[in-house]
């Protein structure tokens, strides 16, 4: 992400919680990944370790991690990652929690911020050490894709994070056309990469990172009011969501 976003998000971390339109869509999102990936339907979730790309202050990472054995969330903006640490901190029993965030841009599998925070939550399971270099069962994300420049890269960098089996549920809002600009307002714009996926051009990369069984498809429709602009009137706009799903070979 740029400097410009890291700035932005960090300013709007302490009320991001309290923004409906946030906690509803990560909502959206949690589900969507729990009827998606096989593990929550088929009883196993407690045995996934997972990877968060762009945790933010955690709304989907605390709705996870009750259902997963452990969860690492990595986000560049500070502020982000400070509320993440707060609302770690006030759980009623914080050294036990079974997830952590790091200040980090993910760009190798051996990223040792990473595995410092994966092997301080197998320390707490007493399992540190079984599983050097630590690696995931699950990558999740969510509005995350739109920000990210060499999305090819950063896919080839998840598919070296997982174990073998392990699979990718990374939610964000598609590109439909040139309406989609309006999911951001004019003034938070500076450093948006994509405004929204193509639902053919990430499932084409997906595939070239060398994932298999990919799918990508609508997960939900989200009504989001947008602002005014130029002539267009302030109104509801309806903006798909895609869930973007694949497997690392066995």
């Amino acid at each position: 992400m740029t400097e410009a976003n890291n700035q932005r998000f960090s300013a709007e971390a302490a009320a991001w919680d309290s923004n409906s339109d946030h906690v509803h869509t990560c909502d959206e999102a949690v589900q969507s990944i729990m009827h998606h990936v096989p593990a929550f339907t088929e009883g196993k979730a407690k045995d996934l370790d997972v990877l968060e790309i762009g945790c933010g202050t955690g709304l989907v990472s605390f709705k996870l991690a009750p259902h997963v054995r452990s969860l690492v969330g990595v986000d560049t903006a500070d502020g982000m990652i400070d509320a993440f640490n707060a609302k770690v901190a006030a759980l009623p029993k914080p050294e036990t929690a079974n997830l952590a965030a790091v200040n980090v841009l993910v760009q190798d599998a051996d990223d040792v911020h990473v595995q410092g925070a994966a092997a301080a939550l197998a320390t707490r399971r007493g399992e540190s050490g079984h599983d050097v270099p630590y690696r995931f069962d699950l990558v999740v994300s969510h509005l995350t894709l739109h920000h990210l420049p060499w999305l090819s890269v950063v896919l080839g960098i998840l598919m070296q994070t997982l174990r073998p089996a392990g699979r990718i549920a990374l939610t964000d809002y598609e590109d439909f056309g040139s309406e989609a600009i309006r999911f951001h307002p004019a003034t938070k714009r500076e450093g948006v990469e994509s405004h929204g996926i193509k639902r053919g051009d990430i499932e084409a990369m997906i595939k070239r990172a060398g994932f298999e069984n990919v799918k990508v498809e609508t997960a939900y429709t989200f009504s989001k009011k947008v602002e005014a602009e130029g002539k267009l009137p302030e109104t509801t706009m309806d903006f798909p969501f895609l869930i973007c799903l694949g497997q690392k070979p066995s």
